[in-house]
C-alpha cells in the first residue's frame, strides 16, 4: 500500500471554524522511559525532536470536547498572545498530520494529531512565522 504512516492535512480540513488552545504547552511523557520519580519528556520517532502537547477546542458548534494536538520541536513553543477579553487563544498549525488508529478501550476509530508548528489564527502560512520557542524551556 502506498499510504503509509501519518496523512498530511491542512488546518482548514481538520479545523474548519477554528481552533482555541485551552490551557498552555505541556510536555509529553515517554511512558516506556518514565519511571514513576523520574519523568522523561517523549520524542518523536521520525525526527527524534521533542514532543509537547496543546488541549485545543475545535470552535465547530457541533464538536464534542476537546482535543490534543502534539507539537514536534527541539524547545517548547511558545504561544501567541490572547485577544484582550479573551480566554483562550485562537490558533493555527503549520505541517498538520492525522494518524487514524482504533482505540482498544472502546474500539472505536480515532485520531492522533500531530503539528510542527503554532501561530496565532489569522496570520496564515508565509504570512507570519510560527511561534517562537521560548529561551527557558528544556
Amino acid at each position: 500500500m502506498a499510504i503509509q504512516g501519518p496523512f498530511r492535512v491542512s488546518f482548514g480540513d481538520v479545523f474548519p471554524h477554528g481552533a482555541f488552545v485551552k490551557g498552555g504547552v505541556e510536555p509529553v511523557r515517554d511512558f516506556d522511559r518514565s519511571s514513576r520519580d523520574n519523568f522523561v519528556q517523549a520524542r518523536d520517532k521520525e525526527t527524534g525532536e521533542l514532543v509537547w502537547q496543546v488541549e485545543v477546542i475545535d470552535a465547530d458548534p457541533a464538536a464534542k470536547g476537546s482535543a490534543k494536538v502534539k507539537l514536534i520541536a527541539p524547545v517548547q513553543p511558545v504561544l501567541p498572545e490572547a485577544p484582550a477579553g479573551f480566554p483562550f487563544v485562537p490558533v493555527e498549525f503549520d505541517g498538520l498530520t492525522v494518524t487514524p488508529y482504533v482505540n482498544s478501550q472502546n474500539n472505536r476509530l480515532a485520531y492522533s494529531l500531530k503539528a510542527a508548528g503554532i501561530r496565532a489564527a489569522g496570520t496564515g502560512a508565509g504570512k507570519g512565522r510560527p511561534a517562537a520557542a521560548g529561551k527557558d524551556a528544556a
